[in-house]
């Protein structure tokens, strides 16, 4: 079970006696149990844990001992040293069977086990001899697992900390600060957010701030865009199916509820899930279980639901687009994103961000904006909001120029200068014959530069989709393969 490691013990005990018996009792397994230490009292030994931290698995200690430091006291203190430090209580106290109150006590104090000093050989050894070495063994191996279990806490509490970071919410404006206090409050609590907010305003943005800052940061943070599913696969998407429900149910496949147990599902776009959907959404979360396709039993799930859209869901309530009993039951909290628009003074900060963002990833100097082009930036209404600025930043940078002007700028909001229009709008040259591209790469610029006009001033992925005339599925797709997502 130990793999042969050595347990470091310390011994507190006032009496010779019985510092004698329980030498005698571990003098069998010497190699393995290193009784490093003997104190007679309580002070003496908070000393020795300080000073030798974390090189003690395993405390013995006589509940009742010389001194002013004794019993549960002592063991709180000790446990405040190291939380993980595993405590044996000996005792010649009289323990009986019905005696709960005192061994509650000790446990809650932090001991990990306790047991009288007799019966057993009063002569020679503590207790019955094969109890109290097992719970040695035991109580070196809880702490083993506590440790790991401390370090793993620690790597994920890490991990929350830099996505807080990678995600952090940018901007000094009064809106931002307000919202600030909106994600902190939400995050305190579980109740149902819909998050709502013209496209580009940063609605997911929001919701992974409230899940990483809120008592689920070390569970699972599950999105998924109503609007890019299918109507016919959305209700497997969310609820999942067991193996041979329908015709080409292979497997068992679980659900963005199973997967998000204990965690977090966002549901984007959520006025595009159909009706159908709706009336199962509303079950799991009135009554925190799912009816899974081809199981007769109901599964239970524990998630929190927050819900995000860009419409004015409360006409498409009135237009029976959506349910009324579902918006109820999602607008418990609501968090309204303003357009980049009304916070200006963001702006700017923003476009430092994302182009420091953007030059670390493709290894090269930050440029500088000049003041013309910060003009420029200000001036503009940003209809795409956050994300519209972030694809022209994008764009600044693939120029290459270490300083960004006006003229940059204006290409990239695709205002054109008449010293320029030589060129296709798309960014292709008809005027020097070196620059011929392949065709297939014409094809992808023209490509990219129309799905990025046509995803700014849509209000929606799912109205860019349907703009376009594509499929929601294939629309992702492209968007992926154009390196748009």
């Amino acid at each position: 079970m130990l793999n042969n490691r050595k347990i470091h013990v310390l011994l507190i005990e006032d009496e010779e006696y019985d510092v004698r018996r329980v030498q005698n009792t571990l003098k069998p397994f010497a190699e393995r149990i290193i009784l490093r230490d003997i104190t007679s009292d309580g002070h003496s030994a908070l000393e020795l844990l300080q000073a030798h931290k974390g090189q003690y698995e395993v405390v013995i200690m006589d509940f009742q001992i010389a001194g002013s430091l004794t019993g549960e006291e002592l063991i709180l203190r000790m446990k405040a040293v190291d939380p993980a430090l595993q405590i044996i209580v000996i005792t010649k106290r009289t323990i009986n069977i019905t005696d709960f109150d005192f061994a509650n006590r000790l446990l809650e104090a932090g001991a990990m086990w306790y047991c009288t000093k007799y019966p057993g050989d009063i002569e020679a050894y503590i207790y019955q001899p094969t109890d109290f070495i097992l719970s040695i063994f035991n109580a070196a191996e809880k702490r083993r697992l506590e440790l790991e279990q401390q370090r793993s806490n620690r790597k994920l509490s890490q991990n929350v900390e830099d996505i807080l970071r990678e995600k952090r919410i940018i901007g000094e404006s009064e809106v931002v600060q307000k919202l600030k206090q909106q994600i902190a409050m939400c995050a305190n609590n579980d109740a149902i957010v819909l998050i709502r907010g013209l496209s580009g305003t940063g609605k997911e943005l929001v919701a992974a701030n409230i899940h990483y800052q809120s008592r689920r940061r070390l569970e699972k943070f599950v999105a998924i865009n109503c609007g890019s599913l299918p109507q016919d696969l959305i209700e497997s998407e969310l609820f999942g199916f067991e193996k041979g429900a329908f015709t080409g149910a292979q497997e068992r496949k679980k659900g963005l509820f199973e997967i998000a147990d204990n965690g977090t599902l966002f549901l984007d776009e959520i006025a595009e899930m159909p009706l159908s959907a709706q009336v199962k959404l509303l079950r799991v979360i009135q009554e925190g279980e799912i009816d899974k396709i081809g199981r007769t039993e109901k599964v239970k799930v524990n998630v929190r639901v927050i819900a995000a859209t860009n419409k004015h869901i409360e006409e498409e309530v009135r237009a029976k687009r959506f349910r009324e009993d579902l918006y109820y039951r999602l607008n418990v909290v609501s968090i309204w994103l303003q357009p980049l628009r009304e916070r200006r003074q963001d702006i700017l900060l923003l476009a430092q961000h994302f182009m420091q963002k953007f030059s670390a990833d493709m290894g090269r100097e930050t440029p500088h904006l000049s003041e013309a082009a910060r003009e420029v930036l200000l001036r503009y209404e940003w209809p795409g909001n956050v994300r519209e600025l972030q694809n022209v930043v994008q764009r600044l940078l693939f120029t290459g120029e270490r300083e960004l002007g006006r003229s940059e700028v204006e290409i990239a909001l695709g205002w054109l200068h008449r010293d320029r229009a030589a060129k296709d709008p798309n960014g292709i040259d008809f005027t020097d014959p070196d620059k011929i591209l392949p065709l297939r790469e014409v094809e992808k610029r023209f490509r990219e530069k129309y799905f990025r006009f046509v995803r700014d001033h849509a209000g929606s992925d799912a109205e860019a989709a349907r703009l376009l005339g594509l499929a929601p599925p294939n629309y992702h797709r492209m968007c992926k393969e154009l390196g748009l997502k």
